[in-house]
């Protein structure tokens, strides 16, 4: 059984981590970063699709519980769709100003509309992770206390993955505003 839990860690990490760029010089983080943001919609279906199949194996759900899992798929699937989206509008921005010099970019930038674009993605990832959590709740009441262990450890690899979007955020506000 702590075998499975640790080869389930070991994937999520693996996989649910954006290349493991935390660490990284901000150079190497972007080079990666941008890796992982032209993945094709197929390659992130398939990135999903292990996520999804990873933490439903960690759990290892009861027929009882099974009930309750269409629903956490759903919300994690819609996160996963809405991230790609913003990851693709942030570089549909980006590329418009790619041929600006970087006098250009500091004479026309629109500090008004920057916000407002990072308001409309807060609201979105705001929305995605309540639904995220609603539907988490039924399922999470009927787990067993080892199940909640599992659990806690993904939440763990979870957490970073936040962690790395919020510096992932940071360095591309950066960039925006240059």
């Amino acid at each position: 059984m702590l075998k499975i839990v640790a080869a389930g860690v070991t994937a999520l990490f693996v996989t649910a981590s954006p290349l493991a760029y935390a660490q990284a010089p901000a150079g190497k983080a972007m080079e990666r970063l941008s890796a992982l943001e032209h993945l094709s919609a197929a390659d992130w279906a398939k990135v999903t699709d292990e996520r999804v199949d990873l933490v439903k194996s960690a759990l290892q759900l009861t027929p009882d519980q099974q009930k309750y899992w269409p629903a956490v798929e759903d919300a994690i699937r819609a996160r996963a769709k809405d991230r790609q989206a913003r990851l693709a509008q942030i570089e549909e921005t980006m590329g418009k100003r790619s041929d600006e010099t970087l006098v250009e970019k500091l004479k026309n930038r629109d500090p008004i509309a920057f916000l407002n674009r990072r308001a409309s993605a807060l609201a979105q990832r705001s929305t995605d992770l309540k639904n995220l959590a609603t539907a988490w709740e039924p399922l999470y009441k009927t787990l067993t206390p080892e199940q909640k262990k599992r659990m806690a450890a993904l939440t763990l690899f979870v957490l970073r993955d936040f962690r790395e979007d919020v510096e992932h955020r940071r360095l591309q506000a950066e960039e925006d505003e240059d």
